[in-house]
């Protein structure tokens, strides 16, 4: 094993640390989703047997509008969380993200591993990641990412931007230069659907656009208000060099009500990420507009507590508690709860 494959298992093994306590969640900015309340609807005539929550992921049937986002990646623990992670994702037929896929580039020794996983997966969508900055870098040929594609079977891949990230971390990679083009040249490439997601601090309008503009399939907004990864970076160099950066970025609400309106010139999938932790949360992203939502951390903590069965067991609890506020909004579907039962809290009562 190299010394840089050395290092990124590290880097890996401390993020899932830091990960699995709260200690790196934004500090006073928020996800917005406080600032909106559901319009509750006296006359509801829906019928709650009948609220169906099966949608299309990218010409696939899933049974809820929600994915486990990508988290893990770049050593044997991670796999091993994938693993189960699989197990629960399948259980409740949902997309699964991988997490960075870096570390098996330039090994099949984790071959074994990947395709484990997939067997565990069954026939859900799987989601490879890389981080997009690896992409401009000349060594990085698609060849590489195109054989992992056909290992795992993967059926999306994710491009993470984490430029923040990069910025605050040991030995970060701040080399963004021709970055558009080499994201350009993947979509058009590499085979499967190309989601981009940021990594905490939110995906722009403005940026949206660009992306779609390049081809891109679905924008993950990532969005600030959940766990920081300036944070993360902060606290894995013991120092607060950085601190001014904590609480940067953009509200997940925000991004996923300004990228909305894009809609009506692209057909993209809109993925609400980004401080999901609760089934408001969840409920308010796809209100806004999102097709699913994503969660990470949580899902994370409730593996580590409560096994499969737990994690199971949460995003059900979560769809039971959503279909109790389409039921209280008149949304007999997700296409109706899309579209009028939020208002904000400044414009209401």
């Amino acid at each position: 094993m190299t010394e840089d494959q050395n290092e990124l298992i590290l880097r890996k093994r401390e993020h899932l640390t830091i990960c699995e306590t709260d200690a790196a969640s934004f500090d006073k900015k928020t996800t917005g989703f406080e600032r909106y309340d559901f319009l509750h609807y006296a006359l509801t005539e829906v019928e709650r047997g009948k609220i169906y929550f099966a949608t299309d992921f990218f010409g696939r049937k899933i049974n809820f509008p929600m994915l486990i986002s990508c988290m893990t990646g770049g050593m044997n623990e991670a796999d091993l969380i994938n693993k189960q992670l699989a197990k629960a994702a399948a259980r409740l037929h949902i997309p699964l993200g991988l997490g960075s896929l870096r570390y098996a580039l330039d090994t099949t020794e984790f071959d074994k591993n990947l395709l484990d996983i997939r067997k565990t997966a069954g026939n859900i969508p799987l989601m490879g990641n890389i981080g997009a900055a690896q992409l401009v870098q000349e060594s990085n040929d698609l060849r590489r990412l195109k054989r992992l594609v056909r290992l795992i079977d993967l059926d999306v891949f994710v491009l993470h931007l984490n430029p923040l990230q990069e910025l605050l971390q040991k030995n970060g990679d701040t080399s963004f230069k021709g970055l558009k083009n080499a994201i350009a040249e993947f979509v058009a490439e590499i085979g499967i659907p190309v989601i981009v997601k940021e990594v905490g601090s939110g995906i722009s309008a403005h940026a949206a656009r660009e992306l779609l503009a390049l081809g891109v399939q679905g924008i993950d907004v990532a969005g600030a208000g959940g766990t920081s990864w300036a944070g993360v970076e902060i606290l894995r160099n013991d120092n607060e060099k950085g601190a001014e950066f904590w609480d940067w970025g953009i509200p997940t609400a925000q991004c996923i009500s300004s990228i909305r309106p894009l809609k009506t010139e692209y057909e993209f999938m809109l993925i609400g990420s980004g401080g999901i932790n609760t089934p408001m949360d969840a409920a308010k992203a796809l209100a806004l507009g999102a097709n699913v939502c994503g969660s990470a951390r949580i899902l994370f903590q409730e593996l580590r507590q409560r096994g499969v069965e737990g994690v199971i067991a949460l995003v059900e609890d979560w769809f039971d508690t959503i279909g109790k506020i389409m039921f209280l909004t008149g949304a007999q579907t997700l296409q109706e709860f899309s579209a009028r039962v939020l208002i904000k809290k400044e414009d209401s009562f």
